[in-house]
């Protein structure tokens, strides 16, 4: 898939995230690579045959404290290649990319994997 469509696909989700928490938001940045660096396993606890979809880098929201402030921004990174690897059709990333979007701005606001885990199966 051309880069320009799957960053619509993101943009898209972006935009479908509810008010209340859209609103909430405050310096953070999506980024799109094709796959996740060897760091991002290590950080992690995986390895590469793993299937990392996204990542949240920064310091989420309920950590914060009133001294937070004139950092860079917070980023989530959404792979491209992961996905596509995932998917068959054109929907399914579609699909795929607003689950991990709204995965990622999970972690922002400091959820764990767990906790994630958890809500995605309700």
């Amino acid at each position: 898939m051309e880069k320009e469509r799957f960053e619509k696909f993101v943009e898209e989700a972006v935009a479908q995230i509810p008010k209340k928490f859209k609103n909430l938001l405050n310096n953070l940045a999506f980024i799109i690579e094709e796959k996740p660096p060897r760091e991002i396993y290590e950080r992690t606890g995986t390895t590469p045959l793993s299937t990392i979809l996204g990542h949240y880098h920064g310091v989420p929201f309920k950590h914060r404290g009133p001294f937070y402030g004139n950092l860079p921004p917070d980023v989530i990174v959404i792979y491209k290649k992961s996905i596509e690897n995932i998917s068959s059709t054109e929907e399914e990333i579609r699909k795929k990319v607003k689950e991990v979007v709204l995965h990622e701005i999970g972690h922002y606001f400091g959820l764990s994997e767990k906790e994630l885990r958890e809500i995605e199966s309700i």
